[in-house]
């Protein structure tokens, strides 16, 4: 793993504003306080949740691509290499500017 990439992500994930710290997909991640998935630390990479320009311009860098688990590709999450680490924070607040619009996630009902 890349110390100072998830290092990195640590910084970014304490400097963005009401990030919540948890895990998505056994790692590392932030959400909103609203329950909602803004990034999260992948093989040291960064994924993020965009739209927009900012998706485009994210996905316009050589390397980036859309994150894709178990053969199933994400619409709007969007991993960017280490190589791409000076744009982390700009795309972490796109993403948290973004998620933190949609509907909160609510609990679901078990039987």
């Amino acid at each position: 793993m890349n110390e100072r990439a998830l290092k990195l992500f640590r910084e970014i994930a304490t400097a963005i504003p009401d990030a919540k710290k948890g895990k998505m997909f056994g790692t590392e991640s932030f959400s909103t306080p609203n329950g909602k998935a803004v990034a999260f630390f992948y093989r040291g990479d960064m994924v993020f949740k965009l739209t927009g320009e900012e998706e485009k311009e994210a996905l316009s860098l050589d390397g980036t691509h859309l994150f894709s688990s178990g053969g199933r590709t994400m619409s709007g999450w969007v991993q960017v290499p280490f190589d791409y680490s000076d744009r982390w924070h700009n795309f972490a607040k796109a993403a948290m500017n973004y998620v933190s619009k949609l509907p909160a996630n609510t609990k679901k009902n078990k039987r």
